[in-house]
């Protein structure tokens, strides 16, 4: 069996450190030299793991919260009436454990850091809630036994932190700032929805919230409990026009201005995502069940970076010259119009953001889709961009199924569709655009491959596989889902790696130590246990997981299957789920002989890890006279996706 690599035990060495020197210095003025110098290693291997002083601090705080609420767990255990849970709760905060002096003056100065340091606000503000609920479990019977008013429950004690539900008091009305999100209800009694995130209306049109009840209903499910955490409508014909027709009508007055100033409507939008995360993030966590710990880094983050670049962009495309000898000839770039953007749901905030982004930044307008599992984001992205600056109608969101996104698809008056999507929606997709010879940008499916050989660092590789098969619980276009070990290594690859995945902490996604979350929808969990199931009868060997897990909810196990072969189903179509396929090899000429498969159902290109068909511009090249077409092209790219 692998020994356990050194890099966790002296991170943990650094931490610890970290607690002894803040408490004996009673301040956060230390450096990383004399916390290393504690540790007994180099400052250069403490910033090579963490990476600054900040992030090390906020590691030690992590570590400081998990004691006490271990402590707290393991007091409330015994305790079966409120007042002993009361007791139990105060004895854990007054344990030895939590009372020596170095982490009392490290508590001290997590307040301090929490000034200023926003992760660390976050913590200290999960902690306070947390506390608070567990002394309200205690405290609310004994309140009613005395004949005070009844309480409303607030959240399960010591299961899982309370998320910021824009109860009075919560940390969004303590910055004193408007919160964006929708009001997040408290759990008012048993057998309820434990949270609502029920949006003004359905659809964001011309600047302004709109609803049609006359549309099909959308219900929202939180895929961690199967619960309705809000009810939208389809967009109706009327809506789709109202829709398409301010989109239109605003496109022009906003490509004659200037591209500077279309940028700093765009670089505020970015500015305000980025003041909002936190509530933005927890929205994204009701909406596709991924971990708030996800959710807080990876998806209106890069939302927010890609509006920031396309805002610096802006100003620079431009045109170009080309001498002809005394004559000369010259093209410009001039926006295409209206388009149309029609989003997944893995990551519907950032690919609403990426899609918006470039569109708007070059003088166009959008009508955006968003995927009826995970219709949410997108529509606090139209409000943020009207609160920055964005003048009405460039920015539409219109909810719907297939049948409204072959309407926006069609329509005479758009001139761009950009799709992220399965390869059966984009095959008809693109069939469509085609009738109008639209342009097309087009982000399909894969099935990556991620190579291992023999004299690769076990830890790290391992590590590579499991980021590139269980981030984002396995739902991620370019995920590296087939894994080919050289023989060599294969078998303590396998067993460390089930060692590891097993690790894996699963649960509720609102718990910000959860690492991996619910698939999106039951229909999801049903299509990945199938693949599950079929990798079994073809003769896959199990590894680890293969089950559904922590019902309620659709999740699933961390999955391997070993002794994978090029023919099973489960080497050539996409998952879409933590499902990942071990093949091994024995030489590297071998391994290239393997490295393309023939076309499948499932991907036109086996080996490739995305798909992008078209034009990838969202502005015409125009030059004086006829203009000339260009063909459709089809481009493979290598860059890293999340979609």
């Amino acid at each position: 069996m692998p020994k356990l690599g050194m890099e966790p035990i002296r991170k943990a060495a650094l931490v610890k450190a970290t607690i002894v020197e803040i408490g004996r210095a009673g301040s956060l003025d230390v450096t990383v030299s004399q916390i290393a110098k504690r540790a007994g290693m180099s400052s250069a291997l403490a910033h090579h793991y963490f990476g600054g002083k900040e992030a090390l601090f906020i590691a030690a705080m992590r570590h400081v919260l998990s004691l006490y609420g271990a402590e707290v767990r393991g007091a409330l255990l015994g305790a079966e009436t409120p007042a002993a849970r009361i007791t139990a709760i105060l004895q854990a905060s007054f344990s030895a454990t939590n009372f020596r002096r170095e982490v009392v003056g490290a508590w001290l100065n997590f307040y301090v850091l929490a000034q200023t340091a926003p992760q660390a606000r976050r913590l200290l503000a999960i902690y306070q809630r947390r506390l608070r609920s567990n002394l309200l479990v205690g405290l609310r019977p004994l309140a009613e036994r005395a004949g005070g008013r009844p309480r409303r429950r607030s959240g399960r004690a010591d299961r899982r932190p309370l998320s910021a539900r824009g109860a009075e008091g919560g940390p969004a009305r303590q910055r004193g700032r408007r919160c964006l999100c929708p009001r997040l209800s408290e759990r008012p009694s048993e057998g309820m929805s434990p949270v609502r995130a029920q949006p003004a209306a359905s659809h964001f049109v011309d600047g302004r919230p709109l609803e049609d009840e006359t549309g099909a209903p959308i219900p929202v499910i939180y895929p961690a409990t199967g619960e309705e955490i809000a009810r939208l409508h389809e967009a109706t014909p009327a809506v789709i026009e109202a829709a398409l027709a301010s989109g239109a009508r605003a496109q022009a007055a906003w490509a004659a201005m200037r591209p500077v100033e279309r940028a700093r409507i765009l670089r505020r939008a970015s500015d305000l995502i980025r003041a909002h995360n936190e509530e933005l993030s927890l929205l994204e966590t009701l909406d596709t069940g991924k971990p708030l710990q996800e959710t807080l880094v990876a998806d209106w983050a890069s939302g927010a970076d890609a509006l920031e670049f396309f805002a610096g962009l802006a100003p620079v495309v431009t045109g170009e010259t080309v001498p002809l000898g005394q004559d000369f000839v010259y093209t410009i770039r001039e926006p295409l119009g209206l388009c149309v953007g029609i989003g997944a749901w893995n990551y519907p905030s950032q690919i609403a953001c990426w899609k918006a982004a470039p569109a708007l930044a070059l003088g166009n307008a959008m009508v955006f889709k968003p995927s009826e599992v995970t219709p949410l984001g997108a529509l606090k992205l139209a409000e943020i961009l009207i609160e920055a600056g964005l003048p009405p109608g460039l920015f539409n969101v219109v909810q719907g199924r297939g049948a409204v996104g072959a309407s926006l698809v069609t329509d005479s008056r758009v001139a761009k569709v950009s799709l992220t999507g399965s390869v059966p929606t984009g095959r008809r997709v693109y069939a469509a655009a085609a009738e109008g010879v639209r342009h097309v940008t087009m982000e399909l499916g894969g099935k990556s491959p991620l190579i291992v050989f023999d004299d690769a660092d076990l830890e790290s590789a391992i590590g590579a596989a499991m980021l590139g098969n269980f981030y984002s619980a396995g739902q991620i276009c370019s995920n590296g889902t087939r894994v080919f070990v050289q023989k060599g290594i294969k078998e303590a690859f396998l067993a460390r790696l089930a060692e590891r995945a097993d690790a894996i902490r699963m649960g509720d996604p609102l718990d910000p130590e959860v690492q991996m979350g619910p698939l999106v929808s039951q229909a999801q969990l049903e299509k990945v246990l199938a693949y599950i199931e079929k990798a079994r009868a073809e003769g896959g060997r199990l590894v680890c997981g293969g089950e559904a897990s922590v019902s309620p909810g659709c999740y699933v196990q961390p999955t391997v299957f070993a002794d994978v072969t090029d023919a099973m189903t489960l080497a050539r179509e996409e998952v879409f789920g933590p499902v990942m396929a071990v093949l091994d090899f024995e030489t590297e000429e071998e391994r290239r002989s393997r490295g393309r498969m023939p076309p499948t159902s499932a991907s036109p290109r086996g080996s490739s890890p995305r798909i992008s068909r078209g034009r990838t511009g969202w502005w015409r090249s125009c030059r004086p006279g006829p203009a000339g077409s260009t063909p459709t092209t089809l481009r493979r790219s290598r860059r890293p996706s999340a979609g």
